[in-house]
């Protein structure tokens, strides 16, 4: 419309106001609540003849004793669960936590595995980490 300001890409708008000295508060967006427990780093090694012990950390930031993340899995690309973790406790004073998950047995064509997150309402479905298997 004519005389409205040009539009400035959100990014480059904030940029200015921070540059200024304004602090600027964004309230999340509407709909964007975290639903599911994500994992966010997972290391993993050889701990013998196809077994492999991993390190998984997980963010659960809605994490409570009646809904927490409550176990992991690893996975082959083709969805065979290979091991799983559960886990007995909420972590609310430890975000992101790391668990292990030791002896995990893979088949010696399996070349990358994936790693997801569960909780004990929605189940599966947060952010899934895909990693390769060390010496494969």
């Amino acid at each position: 419309m004519k005389g409205d300001a040009p539009c400035i890409p959100r990014r480059r708008a904030l940029l200015a106001l921070a540059t200024a000295g304004f602090l600027v508060y964004l309230p999340p967006a509407v709909g964007s609540e975290q639903r599911f427990p994500d994992v966010v780093a997972v290391k993993v090694r050889s701990s013998g003849p196809d077994v492999f012990d991993f390190d998984v950390t997980i963010s659960s930031p809605y994490d409570t004793p009646r809904r927490y993340a409550d176990g992991f899995r690893v996975k082959t690309l083709g969805n065979q669960v290979l091991g799983e973790r559960k886990l007995l406790h909420d972590h609310q004073d430890e975000q992101p936590f790391t668990r292990d998950l030791y002896s995990v047995r893979i088949p010696l064509a399996v070349k990358r595995v994936s790693v997801e997150a569960r909780d004990q309402k929605h189940g599966y479905g947060g952010k899934v980490v895909e990693v390769a298997l060390p010496g494969r």
